[in-house]
């Protein structure tokens, strides 16, 4: 039985798209400077906690709930202005709240408690709090103290402690105690569980980043990208001609930005993983590029003395069917 090939492009289709290119050129243009302005300006990027820093959760609820409830209600635990995004379809009640505060805790109040066990434990030596790595308190005494005075006397500042860890140490060196206090995740879990009922709410899982980490890693996502665009015009470069790497690149330019605006639109949480998904776009699309480059260069020796406008139609022409298939290929794994 003969194999018959379906041909989703026929071929000797001569669509003319260099004709077009003017239009082409100021339509990316524009698009992709609303896009710029829209990330730079207003109203930006819904960065997750990996850039934006703070506290996440993604919560689950056993019955259908609000979004806007959720977010009142931990608005008023005096988070400021929480987000909540919800989390996966409809059915699975699911949410991303996000605050930007890591600790419950204040360097005021840490002053507090430090006073406080200092009072009650004299042999206090050096006290360490870090909001952005959360609600933990580092005691440095002289000597090993009792754990029940230690937690009485931070609990008596309004401050309930989860865990005390005593840190192994040399004889005669200072005895380290890490309090764990109950933190922001655990504020907002409890004003959920109140809200609903203790059997309703189910934290699934609670993600830290703090400020600094956040725009470091926003600074390596650039960078990700902008060097592999780099090595991909290097690439281009000693595979074809130096001549053929500024196309490259801005078509890659042009379609990182069009992946990043629809983010933008979207308002899809935008984290380390939107980088990789930038990053599989940009390969896919120099992958595209090179193999109708490959075709020009196939058909300027083939059809010597044509117009360089003929034969950049004839190779995309030749490639559509290519083109649409990888394309939307890449699209439907990326949703």
């Amino acid at each position: 039985m003969e194999m018959k090939y379906f041909d989703l492009i026929k071929p000797g289709t001569t669509h003319d798209f260099v004709k077009y290119r003017r239009i082409a050129v100021v339509v990316s243009l524009i698009v992709n400077a609303l896009v710029l302005v829209g990330v730079i300006v207003w109203p930006g990027l819904n960065y997750g906690v990996d850039f934006a820093g703070g506290t996440e959760l993604q919560v689950h609820f056993k019955k259908p709930v609000e979004p806007g409830v959720i977010r009142d209600l931990v608005g008023h635990q005096g988070f400021g202005e929480p987000t909540v995004q919800r989390y996966g379809n409809e059915a699975e009640n699911q949410f991303l709240v996000r605050v930007e505060r890591i600790a419950l805790l204040t360097p005021d109040k840490a002053q507090q408690i430090k006073a406080s066990v200092s009072q009650a434990l004299p042999g206090l030596q050096s006290f360490r709090f870090d909001p952005e790595v959360g609600d933990k308190l580092d005691f440095f005494f002289k000597q090993a103290v009792d754990e029940n005075t230690l937690r009485s006397a931070v609990e008596k500042q309004g401050t309930p402690v989860k865990e005390i860890r005593q840190l192994v140490a040399r004889e005669g060196a200072e005895q380290e105690y890490t309090v764990i206090t109950q933190g922001t995740a655990d504020k907002i879990g409890a004003a959920l569980r109140e809200k609903y009922g203790q059997d309703q709410v189910d934290v699934v899982r609670t993600d830290y980043v703090g400020p600094q980490v956040g725009k470091q890693l926003r600074v390596d996502g650039i960078l990700a990208v902008v060097y592999a665009i780099g090595m991909i015009l290097i690439y281009v470069g000693f595979r074809f001609d130096f001549r053929f790497s500024p196309g490259v690149v801005i078509a890659l330019v042009h379609d990182a930005i069009i992946t990043l605006g629809f983010f933008l639109v979207s308002r899809h949480e935008f984290n380390l993983t939107s980088v990789t998904v930038i990053l599989t776009v940009v390969g896919y699309s120099v992958n595209d590029t090179i193999v109708i480059y490959d075709r020009i260069r196939e058909n300027a020796r083939t059809h010597k003395g044509r117009p360089l406008r003929d034969i950049v139609n004839l190779s995309i022409n030749q490639m559509l069917g290519r083109t649409i298939l990888t394309s939307g290929a890449t699209a439907l794994s990326l949703l």
